[in-house]
């Protein structure tokens, strides 16, 4: 049947463009509200012809079509959203928001693989390899210069020489609040960062080395721990690499009125991490005034701690 038949049929016309009898010439770049308000009373219909035929009308329609079913997909209609999650799927276009959400809710947490999917919800068509191909190159590079025997804090001086020296990392003290610096793909671009974005690139790289370290949230700051020697020690990726002891780092919070116990400075969950990335892109993005951006990641904020809540009490 006619695509502009059977909608006439269901009670939810719309018009065809008035050059053509078909809707093969489209707007690729909006969908007026009387075509969306259709697409919407048509969505969840299962009957197969009509299915195949609203599969063709969105893939006619392009972008402006995956925006449309994206949005549904973020909604409050759990049935619509099935709905449009398929139809994306079939068009493959994948709403990377809902493959995070997805992401959330499996509790399976891995710090690379969020920190890019992260990423991809403002940079859909990032190249995930070239992420890869960067940290792969920064570990290759560390290796070169590793001499063996070699102790893990003499292992971080190498990072140290290959991350802030020869590829220049830094933090972005001028433009603390950029929400690029929260991104990890625009940090490896940009090679500068926040405390957290900028600890991440440093656990990854030493994760392809064989270095365990692990991220350690303080109230205000992030840092890197390594706990693999008697006395553990942290590394300082905002400034340079400094390295910190345990009582450098509870004395310069106490410096700033602050009085946290020493399991403040245990190793930060990975979903932890996450978590504060998606609230600094919120009040960032608050302070930018740009407010559709700054509710998404509070949004995803709230999503991973009603996830935590509901596993608490599993």
């Amino acid at each position: 049947m006619h695509f502009s038949r059977w909608m006439a049929a269901s009670g939810f016309w719309i018009a065809p463009p008035a050059d053509s009898h078909s809707f093969g010439v489209v707007d690729p770049d909006s969908l007026s509200v009387s075509r969306q308000d259709a697409y919407l009373a048509l969505l969840d219909d299962d009957t197969p012809a009509v299915r195949k035929a609203l599969l063709a009308e969105f893939s006619r329609r392009g972008p402006a079509a995956t925006r449309f079913l994206q949005e549904i997909v973020r909604g409050k209609s759990r049935l619509l959203a099935g709905h449009a999650a398929w139809f994306l799927h079939e068009l493959k276009c994948p709403d990377p928001i809902a493959e995070f959400k997805g992401f959330i809710r499996s509790l399976n947490y891995e710090l690379e693989t969020g920190a890019l999917m992260l990423s991809r919800i403002l940079s859909p068509e990032l190249d995930i390899g070239a992420c890869y191909a960067q940290l792969d190159g920064m570990a290759d590079r560390c290796r070169e210069l590793i001499i063996e025997p070699s102790s893990p804090r003499d292992q971080c001086r190498v990072l140290n020489r290959v991350l802030f020296h020869e590829y220049g990392f830094r933090g972005n003290a001028a433009h603390y609040t950029d929400p690029l610096n929260s991104l990890l793909d625009q940090v490896l671009h940009r090679r500068k960062g926040l405390p957290i974005t900028l600890s991440i690139v440093y656990v990854l790289v030493a994760q392809r080395i064989g270095l365990t370290l692990e991220p350690v949230g303080l109230p205000g700051h992030f840092v890197v721990g390594c706990f693999l020697e008697n006395t553990p020690f942290f590394i300082d990726p905002f400034v340079q690499g400094v390295f910190r002891t345990p009582g450098e780092l509870l004395r310069l919070l106490q410096h700033h009125h602050l009085a946290p116990p020493v399991s403040t400075l245990a190793p930060t969950p990975v979903r932890e991490v996450l978590c504060r990335c998606c609230r600094n892109l919120a009040n960032h993005y608050a302070a930018a005034h740009d407010h559709a951006h700054a509710r998404l990641f509070a949004e995803l904020v709230e999503e991973f701690d009603a996830t935590y809540q509901r596993h608490a009490l599993d």
